[in-house]
């Protein structure tokens, strides 16, 4: 099947972890939870989750997710406080233009980069995206 890019806006608390977790919590519970009694039991499958994977947010640590330079989001976005909309635009850009494009950004299958966006110059979501699942 091949690994799968995915992507996801989330409320950001000031916690990245704590917020990524509950956006996993999320989707794992809007799709998953008809196959694995819990997100525990999902992750405990080492076999699917060693070969195949969830293509999803849910294949990765939170600590494991890399935060994206200044300068790159500078870059990319032209603005070090991007919104959410504008992150959605870009992620959209990029799908369709990969190289050099935000979603180039990362290196490696099962992995995931993040950036604070923000609504009236506050930090209010984080913008997620990775590649995973194979």
């Amino acid at each position: 099947m091949g690994a799968s890019g995915w992507h996801y806006v989330t409320e950001f608390d000031g916690n990245v972890e704590a917020s990524v977790a509950r956006l996993q919590a999320r989707v794992f519970q809007e799709e998953w939870a008809d196959e694995f009694e819990s997100l525990e039991a999902l992750w405990a499958d080492e076999e699917f989750m060693g070969t195949e994977g969830t293509h999803s947010i849910l294949d990765v640590d939170p600590a494991g997710l890399r935060r994206i330079p200044a300068a790159r989001v500078l870059h990319h976005f032209g603005t070090d406080s991007p919104t959410a909309a504008r992150f959605e635009e870009v992620v959209s850009q990029a799908n369709e233009r990969y190289a050099d494009s935000l979603l180039d950004e990362f290196d490696t299958s099962w992995s995931g980069r993040y950036l604070v966006l923000h609504t009236d110059g506050r930090p209010t979501h984080l913008g997620l995206f990775g590649s995973s699942g194979d």
